[in-house]
């Protein structure tokens, strides 16, 4: 700078002014192209910045994924097992053999239970409440990630309908039917049943009456053909996950 103003006070004394609007305009477009790279660099910066924080969102995702997929693959361990129970109940009641099958009908009782899955969203909240969603607008994530969240959407309504039905038939039944001897055979031990008054035969009876109720038997039924719905459903929830991680790696290690 000192150079600078020396050259200019020497080109104002010698009363060279052409020479002088040279170097002024020689001076600004240095200033120029020294503000232009200055903007480029922290333009630089802030982009860099901006992908360490898009990976950072994207590593939670990545990991909500990976808890996605081993919940998913639990509650399709459960309702295949439930399905099967309710399809040879349903053939034992078509081949009227419920008086042979009644420890299976007590097992299929299961279709009653309240099965959710619980995604883990978290990550890709976070993300689209941020700054950095756009880095990824249009692209093969961007469409994966709406994909997986629109199947969510369509899981929840799914189980919501069976579970809320399966509730009112449940609430029926305890209308109309005294489950006590039924809940305590399922729930106390053998040794504790032994010492009581009641037979083991009347708790039988009892179940077999209860069973036979068209409540009871319109959820295993709809158990038996929807959950291999619900099923697939998740199946499909975890392939999408699993492209989702896929496509989170390439990005992870750019």
């Amino acid at each position: 700078m000192k150079l600078f103003r020396r050259i200019r006070h020497k080109l104002i004394l010698d009363n060279k002014k052409v020479q002088y609007l040279k170097y002024a305009l020689g001076e600004i477009v240095l200033v120029v192209i020294g503000i232009l790279i200055a903007l480029q660099i922290n333009n630089w910066n802030e982009s860099r910045k901006g992908d360490i924080a898009l990976k950072e969102y994207l590593v939670k995702i990545k990991s909500n994924t990976l808890e996605d997929i081993i919940e998913l693959d639990s509650l399709t361990i459960g309702r295949r097992q439930i399905a099967e129970l309710c399809k040879k109940a349903r053939t034992s009641i078509l081949d009227k053999t419920e008086d042979e099958n009644t420890m299976l009908f007590m097992s299929s009782g299961w279709a009653f239970i309240d099965l959710y899955f619980n995604p883990s969203i978290d990550g890709y909240e976070a993300l689209k409440n941020s700054n950095y969603y756009g880095k990824i607008n249009n692209t093969a994530l961007d469409s994966l990630l709406t994909r997986y969240h629109t199947i969510i959407g369509e899981i929840a309504l799914n189980e919501k309908s069976y579970n809320e039905y399966s509730e009112s038939q449940e609430a029926y039944l305890s209308t109309q039917f005294d489950r006590s001897l039924i809940l305590a055979y399922a729930f106390l031990p053998p040794d504790s049943l032994n010492i009581r008054a009641t037979s083991q035969t009347e708790y039988f009876t009892d179940f077999k009456e209860y069973t036979s109720f068209p409540a009871f038997r319109n959820v295993i039924s709809l158990a038996a053909w929807q959950f291999d719905t619900m099923i697939h459903r998740y199946n499909e929830l975890k392939n999408v996950g699993l492209s989702i991680i896929k496509e989170i790696d390439t990005i992870i290690e750019d």
